[in-house]
């Protein structure tokens, strides 16, 4: 009997990223982890469903007590993907893999093996991606309210919603964020470090706001900004506010 082999379809891998929270954690590590929960505590849902990736550049710590530290950090649901900066001797085969600085990499897909042939090994374009000088900045206007339970993530630019953004909503934004109503949610603006971004709304009730890693939960707003068309900008490692009009 003669056997026919079908000619495999070609495998298809396809580059993407997805944003993590980058935490930069501290020694002692108690006093840290104790900020931690108190941040977590005063914004409800901060960390849920959130990767994570550890900073340990310039962190002289050994392996048992980085092992500690993701463990702790495990309890409170904070999920380790990688550990960025760290030493050789820090990385173990129970411990998150390293990370390197990334860059965009196009779709790939595998060559066709003919029949007769020995699989090539793969391999993937690293070409980088130029992006021109000059081009303006993106921007992603949003025509309808953010509910609460909602995630809106755009590094690339702006975000604008002409709308409200509802409690237990979260924006994150590489720009800045313009809110034409009421902000009850989160906000997090300058995410791939952008010191120069600002946010924006008609009525300031957030739960958060946050510029290039800086933030201020409800208890830390001026009272007297409550309820007020404001704006937000960060000044060295401050964030400032003032009313609008």
């Amino acid at each position: 009997m003669t056997e026919v082999l079908s000619q495999p379809r070609p495998i298809r891998l396809k580059g993407r990223s997805f944003l993590a929270l980058s935490l930069t954690p501290e020694l002692p590590f108690n006093e840290w982890l104790a900020g931690l929960d108190d941040l977590a505590a005063r914004s409800a849902g901060f960390f849920l469903r959130k990767p994570a990736v550890l900073n340990l550049e310039g962190l002289n710590i050994d392996r048992a007590q980085l092992r500690g530290l993701v463990d702790e950090l495990s309890k409170r649901n904070v999920r380790i993907m990688g550990l960025e900066g760290a030493r050789a001797s820090l990385l173990d085969a129970d411990l998150p893999p390293a990370m390197f600085d990334g860059r965009p990499a196009a779709d790939f897909e595998a060559p066709a093996v003919k029949e007769g042939q020995e699989p090539a090994a793969a391999t993937v374009d690293e070409t980088p991606v130029a992006v021109e000088r000059g081009q303006p900045v993106p921007s992603m206007v949003v025509t309808q309210p953010v509910r609460s339970g909602q995630s809106l993530i755009f590094t690339e630019g702006d975000v604008t919603v002409v709308g409200s953004v509802a409690s237990g909503a979260e924006i994150v934004a590489g720009g800045s964020i313009h809110v034409y109503g009421t902000l009850r949610g989160r906000v997090m603006a300058g995410t791939m470090g952008n010191s120069s971004a600002r946010i924006f709304c008609s009525k300031l009730e957030a739960e958060l706001i946050a510029i290039d890693g800086f933030y201020k939960t409800a208890e830390d707003l001026d009272p007297g900004l409550r309820g007020r068309a404001v704006q937000m900008w960060l000044e060295g490692d401050k964030i400032e506010a003032e009313q609008l009009g």
